[in-house]
């Protein structure tokens, strides 16, 4: 089972980004933020995926690494 990442970073993002950071779900949110969210495979796409953040300038906030059950939940 693939593991399901939350990063938030200052700003809203564009959702051309989406594609370019591994396919992940981007939510913009009220307080000019956005959090990404998504599978990541393994410790080398975790790595590539705050590469790019860093590369676009986004500050990263928080990463958290999300329970099995809270995936489920909002997949559903």
């Amino acid at each position: 089972m693939t593991p399901t990442y939350q990063f938030r970073v200052e700003g809203h993002l564009d959702d051309h980004w989406s594609a370019w950071l591994g396919d992940l779900t981007i939510t913009r949110h009220h307080d000019g933020t956005s959090t990404l969210t998504g599978p990541v495979a393994d410790q080398a796409q975790l790595h590539g995926v705050l590469a790019r953040l860093r590369d676009i300038g986004a500050t990263l906030l928080s990463l958290n690494a999300l329970e099995a059950s809270h995936t489920r939940a909002t997949e559903s």
